[in-house]
């Protein structure tokens, strides 16, 4: 597990800058399969059938109420994308990453 998946979400209520460039590259690089898509970071997630692709969507969404910080998530039959932006600054935080690693701590299971 990465050491952003240990790490807690703060709360963010504005008033911060979002990370610079500089500061998302190597948060990026820490994530495999993310990327960046104008101030957010996504990831498309494919899987065998609806059942599965339902299943990672709940366990998503419970991971992302206990940080507090939630995505946008797109699904069909066998894929889902997960879509994160911390929206009280418009732009890319340490939340955004620290979800994006625990979402993909999941598939670890």
């Amino acid at each position: 597990m990465s050491d952003l998946a240990r790490k807690k979400c703060a709360p963010c209520e504005g008033g911060v800058a979002p990370l610079t460039d500089a500061q998302i590259g190597p948060m990026l690089k820490g994530l495999d399969g993310w990327s960046r898509e104008g101030n957010t970071i996504a990831r498309t997630f494919h899987f065998k059938n609806y059942w599965e692709t339902m299943a990672f969507v709940n366990a998503t969404a419970w991971v992302s109420h206990r940080e507090d910080h939630h995505p946008d998530i797109a699904l069909g039959y066998n894929q889902c994308k997960v879509t994160y932006v911390t929206h009280a600054i418009g732009g890319l935080s340490e939340n955004d990453f620290i979800c994006a690693a625990k979402i993909d701590a999941l598939l670890a299971l």
